[in-house]
This record gives C-alpha cells, structure tokens and sequence, in this order.
C-alpha cells in the first residue's frame, strides 16, 4: 500500500496542479515551483549531529532572507570548499574530511537554505549560488568541491561571479540542463504544457533566463580554472551525458567516468582522485 501510494501521489499533485492551471496559468506556476524547490529530506540526523557541532563555525545572512550555517576544521594548508547536493547536508563529506585533516588542509562546508542546520524552506540553483557567494566571500577558498546540485552550482557559481581567487573546481555527478531536469519533473508529475509554460515564464521573472538557458554546458565554457569532473555512467539520478557535456566546453578540465559507483561517489576511489588532483602543482 505504501509502495503504492508514493508511485500515484505525484500523479495526484500533478493532476491539482493542472486543474489550477485552467483558471490561473500562474498560480499554478507558483505552486509547481515551489514543490520543485521544496526538500523532503537533508536536515541533520542524529548520528550526524556530533561530527558537525565540533566543526559549527558562523551563520551567513543570505538575501536577508536564510541563515547558512558553516563550518571550519582548521588546518594551515590550502583552504578547501566542500558543497553537497540535494537533500543531503555538510555530514555527507566526512570522510573526505578525514582525509584532508590528514594532509593539514584548511576545510570549509556549509548546509545549502532548506538543508542541515541552516534556515529556510526551499532550495534553488540562483539561491544556492547567492550562498556559496557568501561563503566563498567570507573564507576566501582556493577550491571548489561540489557534489550533484552542489556541483552544478559551483559551475554556475563561476559563471556568474568569476572568482579571482578559486584555483581549483571539483565537480561529482552534477546535472547540467534545466531544460531536462524539467522534462523529468513534468513526466513525474504528468503535467500539461500550460503549467510548464507558466513555469517558464516565472523563472524569466524572478532568475532573468529561461529554463532553456540555464546550462552547465553553456556555463562552462567561462570556466578559465583547472578542473576535475568525475561521474558514474550507472548514475541513476543525473545522466552521464551531463559531465560529458560540461567536460567538452571545459577546456581546461580532467575527466573521469567510474563504473557501478552510482551517484554518491563516496568511495575511496573517488576521494584518491579527489586527492591526487587538488595536490598536484599545489
């Protein structure tokens, strides 16, 4: 009964959405949006909690509107950036962690809006760039390492800022085109093409782009940074046509394509390229 409850509840979302729609094309864009923006999960769990108190740094003011909570394991090495993905939180690196406490790195994280310890009930792209913006300002990183959305963003992140002080991105399993993400979205859901027009007009309003023109593969063309992109090709959430994209408009950038690591990319494997790359010519 469960199984079968979670496989036609967005079905019903889906069907209320279109039915709002016939009476007003942007409420129902409203309300489309915010479900998208909307986390189900990625707020501390309880054996998370201990790990991240002993690294709780600052809460950043973002847009006046979220605190972002940090954190910091000091070290006198290069200062390393870590951003994680859809409903995860900063937990999600601490193995990563390990290793770069071992090597005297100096490392930064933070909960995205809507995820960990930070305030707020929705997460975007726009949003989570704003963020890292702040963070990025405030610590003054070297490198980048994100993590699926959290990869995306730093991409979209450099884009939009070009930060002179980024020497080094990392980017794991991250998606690359609204325009396909959205696709998914309206099959999931089942919804009619005057919701998704509606959609689209409202992310012109509120982001100034179309869902067309949010692309990793665009965005990376600007990237002018040393770059490392790994992702698996039995990645079951975000395809690895993505980082094969992203790869070819980056000219500056090493890719590798790990098989049967899925989307998480937490294994050993994946930190020892990780380690390997951000050292060499440091």
């Amino acid at each position: 009964m469960k199984k079968l409850l979670i496989k036609i509840l967005p079905k019903i979302i889906g069907a209320q959405i279109n039915i709002m729609s016939l009476w007003s094309k942007k409420a129902a864009a409203r309300k489309a949006f915010h479900i998208f923006c909307t986390p189900r999960a990625g707020r501390v769990k309880e054996d998370q909690t201990a790990f991240l108190n002993t690294a709780k740094d600052m809460q950043l003011r973002v847009n006046d509107t979220v605190n972002v909570q940090t954190y910091r394991w000091e070290g006198t090495g290069p200062t390393v950036l870590l951003i994680h993905g859809w409903e995860s939180n900063a937990h999600r690196w601490w193995r990563l962690i390990e290793v770069l406490q071992k090597l005297n790195y100096n490392i930064i994280s933070f909960d995205a809006p809507a995820h960990g310890n930070s305030t707020g009930n929705i997460l975007n792209v726009p949003l989570y760039t704003e963020s890292l913006e702040m963070v990025t300002q405030h610590y003054q990183p070297s490198i980048h390492i994100g993590h699926s959305v959290g990869g995306l963003t730093t991409i979209f992140h450099y884009y939009k800022h070009q930060p002179k002080h980024i020497k080094k991105i990392v980017s794991l399993g991250a998606p690359s085109e609204l325009s396909e993400i959205m696709k998914d979205y309206q099959r999931i859901l089942s919804m009619n093409t005057t919701v998704m027009k509606g959609l689209d007009l409202l992310v012109q309003k509120r982001f100034g782009f179309s869902i067309d023109d949010f692309s990793g593969y665009q965005f990376a063309k600007s990237i002018d940074v040393p770059g490392l992109i790994i992702h698996d090709v039995y990645d079951s959430i975000t395809p690895v046509e993505a980082s094969r994209g992203i790869h070819k408009n980056w000219k500056n950038s090493t890719y590798i394509e790990t098989s049967g690591l899925g989307h998480s990319l937490y294994q050993d494997e994946v930190r020892n390229h990780i380690i390997k790359y951000i050292k060499k010519d440091s």
